[in-house]
């Protein structure tokens, strides 16, 4: 069993974060493949650029919804911030960001 790296939310948080992330456009999408090294390797990136992402899960992903977000909240090191439908909402601090571009959850 891996060490959880991801910090937990406070309900208040997720609630702040889902507002932030209501507008945002899928900026990774999962195919008919799953969740491959280059699709969390996409979402790292992204996360790494922006610290809350959507993720859209393709209707061919073999994994079930469920699974495949906490996978991908797994592997990418982020929170599972929502999972509504075939859209995921990933967070993850990035203290490197300038402090305007920054959320505060």
């Amino acid at each position: 069993m891996t060490e959880d790296h991801t910090p937990s939310l406070t309900t208040r948080q997720k609630k702040n974060l889902r507002g932030h992330g209501h507008h945002l456009e899928p900026t990774v999408y999962v195919g008919k493949e799953g969740v491959t090294a280059s699709v969390v390797k996409a979402a790292a990136s992204s996360l790494k650029a922006h610290e809350l992402i959507k993720i859209k899960l393709g209707s061919n992903c073999p994994l079930a919804k469920k699974e495949a977000a906490e996978l991908l909240a797994e592997q990418s090191e982020a929170t599972l911030v929502q999972l509504i439908g075939k859209m995921v909402l990933l967070y993850r601090a990035n203290p490197e960001l300038p402090r305007d571009k920054q959320l505060r959850p």
